[in-house]
């Protein structure tokens, strides 16, 4: 697939992140699958968070809207707006929205989001 067009992808509500429970409402969608990357667009709502957890890809991820609280590692970090941070593998992180956050994903290699996402 080379292009895809908004109307074709829908939210999925995102209910744990490899088997630990997500926090708040956090929904996602695949944006485009690639060879060896996948996107995803991820709204959290205020308060909502990931749990500390890691995974055997890197991620990277961009802020389009809000304000978030990063742990990568040992290290906090408030992203809003514009801003990036990496998730390297095997790496502990999570993300927690401040405020009403968008966030765009980058996963590398491409790994099946039911292998470590719980959605409906």
């Amino acid at each position: 697939m080379l292009v895809r067009k908004k109307a074709e992808v829908n939210y999925n509500l995102i209910k744990t992140i490899e088997g630990l429970p997500v926090i708040g409402e956090v929904r996602m969608k695949v944006l485009m699958i690639g060879n060896k990357m996948i996107m995803l667009q991820i709204n959290y709502s205020a308060g909502s968070s990931s749990p500390l957890h890691k995974h055997q890809h890197e991620s990277q991820c961009f802020v389009i809207s809000g304000k978030i609280k990063a742990v990568v590692a040992d290290a906090e970090f408030i992203l809003e707006a514009g801003d990036s941070c990496r998730h390297p593998i095997d790496v502990l992180h999570s993300l927690e929205a401040i405020e009403d956050a968008t966030i765009i994903e980058m996963k590398s290699p491409v790994q099946s989001l039911e292998k470590f996402l719980g959605t409906n």
